[in-house]
């Protein structure tokens, strides 16, 4: 029984040794810039050991520049390292909230910061406190600044990648040069850009370095500032403490100090209470006391000052091994990875001249399938434009069939042409042979004219001699009665018949011939009219004859297009025409021929009397023919009683026929 409960106890005897070795821990939240971690820590630990545990996850070994840093009562108050944890006026929070800060800022960041996540916290940091404007930085090195932080976060510019608005999500500029400024977003990202692909090629680290060396040159950087007061009521001036030594500024100016105490030239500080006293290494010189708002506030000077006052004392002297180690590590670690970078670099311009050759090779493989593309286009062009060739060759081919046929027309047109103009000429010769019949009768009918007038000249003398010979005869005949019966004048009256009887046997010889003369050529004068007339007339018809063929000629040569020809001809008998005497012209119209055949001849009285007495009227009248023509008749009338009176007209018109 014994030994069967003995290993029960042995059990309840170890379950309660496990449940005391078991510490007990609290909760703690560590905030870096850009992380949070959370840790259970034990009841006894100290502030180092807190710290220790965030470096090793950090992987930092430059641990002399950071702290935890908390907030108590709206104080800033960093973490001891020689008292527990629980121990220290630390929030009542689970988690226990603390930020893992730089504490204290290197004089040359490039020489002091041996490893890359040392410097990228500096370099996080940094930036917050030039955005919160808690360090105060131009604004064209504001900008500088930020094309640097955009190189580390996104690497080399590549204009096909970074679009503009890329930077519409990064704060890269601090709200009071926004605000000084009436910029866009847009001109601001446009002026950051400009500065950013200017740094191309460069790494993140170095990026970063170049970061942080601008930054260190400004006045308020690294510079921790307090209150103070150089007596106990009043707050006018601020105490800044930096890796350098202690500033004394002015309430309204943090870049100028009014006086500085520099690290090496400082024997003691102290504080009591409020006071707080700094006396210079030179005994001889004013020993520098002031106040602060609480004892708080004093504690925490002291605290930066003798880290601060540390650091300066072993950056000036041996390094020891472990820091000897760390700078030799960090020589090789940049050396590797300059020549990881410069591999790098070759790779990407590889790569990058590959990407080129292969666009290069796209596009030329592109503009191949481009040209093969075109080419059978082409190809299908051709076969279609083979093709249409083809159509165009046949319907060419019958167009050359008709155009021949055509042709073979336009030979039978062109040789019925040459015939019609043949017959053309035929007939123009024909023509001209007409006109030249009608100029010869023309020049005929002139010397007819001429004739006639003279002939008509003639008569005109014959009819003259004739009035005076019968003159004369009437003078003899009243002589002779006058002589041989005087008593007739008082010879008793005898009736009238016998006494016209008497006259007209005794002068009827001599009257008789005189008749039959006149009557003879008055005749002759009337044929010659009338043949006169007749020639005149067929003359006419032939002229119109002659004016009908050339009228339809015309309408032919019109078709033929040969009547500017016979305008020249006509034009030509025309003036043939114009150049006939005046009787021609009356031919060329019935109207105005007949007009100018009714002009009258000038009348001429011929008068015989006889010497006997008689009784009968004797009148003769010459039958003319009825026509257009308008003339006179030969009359012959015996008046009175024993008296015998004659009377001829003769009239004469102006196309010179004479009619009596």
């Amino acid at each position: 029984m014994i030994w069967c409960g003995y290993p029960h106890k042995l059990k309840n005897m170890s379950i309660r040794g496990l449940k005391k070795k078991q510490p007990k821990t609290f909760k703690v939240k560590i905030i870096t810039v850009d992380a949070e971690m959370e840790f259970s820590c034990e009841m006894k630990w100290k502030g180092k050991d807190l710290f220790d545990l965030v470096c090793r996850a950090l992987g930092l070994r430059e641990t002399w520049f950071f702290g935890l840093q908390y907030t108590i009562k709206g104080m800033c108050t960093w973490l001891k390292m020689d008292k527990k944890v629980l121990d220290q006026e630390i929030p009542k929070e689970d988690p226990i909230s603390f930020h893992f800060l730089a504490k204290f800022y290197p004089e040359k960041v490039e020489e002091e910061l041996l490893q890359e996540i040392t410097q990228h916290l500096f370099f996080l940091q940094v930036k917050k406190q030039i955005l919160d404007e808690e360090i105060y930085c131009s604004p064209e090195a504001t900008v500088l600044l930020a094309s640097y932080a955009v190189q580390a976060k996104y690497g080399d510019y590549d204009p096909n990648f970074h679009e503009p608005g890329f930077l519409a999500h990064d704060e890269l500029l601090p709200k009071r040069v926004l605000r000084q400024y009436q910029l866009t977003a847009e001109m601001w990202e446009e002026k950051i850009t400009a500065w950013y692909a200017e740094h191309r090629g460069i790494a993140r680290d170095e990026a970063e370095m170049n970061y942080l060396k601008i930054a260190q040159d400004l006045e308020m950087y690294g510079v921790n500032y307090f209150p103070i007061a150089q007596n106990k009521n009043h707050t006018d001036l601020l105490l800044g403490v930096d890796a350098k030594g202690i500033h004394i500024y002015s309430i309204n100016n943090r870049f100028s100090p009014n006086k500085s105490f520099e690290w090496s030239a400082i024997r003691n500080i102290s504080y009591s209470e409020k006071e707080l006293t700094i006396k210079p290494l030179d005994k001889k010189a004013e020993v520098f006391k002031f106040f602060s708002s609480q004892l708080k506030v004093n504690k925490l000077i002291l605290q930066l000052c003798i880290g601060n006052h540390d650091l300066f004392m072993r950056r000036r002297k041996v390094d020891s091994i472990e820091i000897q180690q760390m700078k030799a590590q960090a020589r090789e670690e940049k050396a590797r990875k300059k020549m990881e970078n410069q591999r790098l670099a070759r790779e990407k311009q590889l790569r990058e001249e590959a990407e080129r050759a292969k666009e290069e090779l796209e596009r030329r493989l592109f503009q191949l399938e481009d040209e093969a593309r075109q080419a059978n286009e082409a190809l299908l062009r051709s076969q279609e434009a083979a093709e249409l060739l083809a159509e165009k060759a046949q319907i060419a081919e019958e167009e050359a069939k008709l155009l021949a046929q055509n042709a073979a027309e336009a030979e039978q047109e062109r040789q019925r042409l040459e015939i019609t103009a043949l017959k053309t000429k035929e007939e123009k010769r024909l023509m001209e042979q007409k006109m030249r019949e009608a100029e010869l009768i023309a020049v005929k009918l002139v010397k007819e004219s001429d004739r006639r007038a003279k002939e008509a000249e003639h008569l005109k003398q014959d009819l003259h001699e004739a009035r005076e010979a019968e003159r004369k005869a009437k003078q003899k005949l009243l002589d002779i009665t006058r002589l041989n019966y005087p008593h007739m004048v008082k010879y008793p009256q005898y009736s009238s018949t016998d006494t016209r009887d008497a006259n007209f046997d005794k002068g009827s010889i001599k009257l008789d011939l005189k008749d039959i003369d006149l009557k003879r050529l008055s005749f002759e004068i009337e044929r010659e009219r009338l043949d006169y007339l007749e020639k005149s007339r067929k003359f006419e018809d032939r002229l119109k004859e002659l004016k009908s063929e050339i009228h339809a000629l015309k309408l032919e040569e019109k078709q033929s297009g040969l009547y500017s020809h016979w305008n020249e001809v006509l034009g030509s008998l025309d003036r043939s025409l114009g150049n006939t005497p005046s009787w021609m012209k009356t031919f060329e119209t019935r109207d105005s021929l007949d007009t100018n055949l009714q002009r009258p001849f000038p009348a001429y009285s011929l008068n015989t009397t006889g010497s006997w007495p008689c009784t009968n009227k004797i009148q003769h009248t010459v039958p003319v023919e009825k026509s257009s023509f308008q003339a006179n008749s030969l009359v012959a009338n015996s008046v009175g009683t024993g008296t015998r009176k004659q009377i001829i007209k003769v009239q004469q018109h102006d196309s010179d026929v004479i009619y009596i």
